[in-house]
């Protein structure tokens, strides 16, 4: 049974969700965060929501500001409003009764997944899909300094994701990640944490999946899937990455 139902982050934003829970009553759940210009009905969410629904596990899936059915404009976007508003629905699903909660994080939402796991000791596990450590880094990358210079004159960037026109996105969403950089912060998360990277990664470095593993204190696991894009684009891909992540929730919170 999937609920539509809503909540408010700190700063009384609008925040859209879906409670999807299996038939038998259960107290364990798994949060889902979507990556950056995706929504709540990701492929990979749904997919995720599905697997762990057999196995008698609830999903919490949400969209972040100013994306999908939430409030905010996108342009205004921040890291650390997302931060947040992962806060917020974990404080939710506990308030409704979850008591075994597990936080799983794509690209964008890996970075405040991991971010809010490090402010947090009640997790019983953490999973991350080709997770954004250093999001300054990553756009720096990613666009060059033309594109970068560009992005402060105009506050706009180029769509990522492939489309040809830019996007509205303020300077000061780059401002922000500098201080939200994920490396020292992991060291205090206490959840047993899954990485899974495609080594044919075209958007997050690699090296920022390998230094987060080696930072992490806690139990650990670090899958590099040989060909994987960043958005496993093949079906093979996909089904190990998901199925590496179901495995690992399940695990942990059954």
């Amino acid at each position: 049974m999937e609920e539509l139902l809503s909540f408010t982050d700190p700063s009384g934003h609008r925040v859209a969700a879906v409670l999807a829970v299996p038939p038998n009553p259960t107290t364990s759940l798994a949060v889902l965060c979507h990556g950056f210009l995706s929504g709540k009905n990701s492929t990979t969410n749904k997919t995720l929501t599905r697997t762990l629904l057999e196995r008698g596990v609830a999903t919490f899936r949400f969209d972040f500001f100013g994306q999908g059915e939430s409030e905010g404009p996108f342009e205004t976007l921040t890291t650390t409003v997302a931060i947040g508003q992962a806060i917020a629905a974990l404080n939710l699903v506990a308030q409704k009764g979850f008591r075994r909660v597990g936080l799983m994080g794509s690209s964008f939402g890996g970075l405040v997944a991991i971010l809010t796991a490090a402010q947090r000791t009640d997790l019983a596990c953490l999973a991350l899909k080709c997770p954004v450590v250093d999001f300054a880094e990553e756009l720096r990358l990613e666009f060059g300094d033309d594109e970068m210079t560009k992005w402060r004159a105009t506050n706009t960037i180029p769509n990522i994701m492939g489309g040809a026109k830019r996007i509205a996105l303020r300077y000061a969403f780059y401002e922000d990640s500098l201080k939200q950089i994920a490396y020292d912060p992991a060291q205090s998360i206490t959840a047993p944490t899954l990485i899974v990277q495609g080594d044919r990664d075209e958007h997050v470095p690699l090296h920022q999946s390998r230094r987060l593993y080696e930072t992490l204190h806690a139990t650990k696991r670090l899958e590099m899937l040989p060909g994987a894009d960043h958005q496993f684009t093949r079906g093979q891909d996909f089904r190990r990455m998901t199925d590496l992540i179901a495995d690992w929730l399940i695990t942990h919170l059954t």
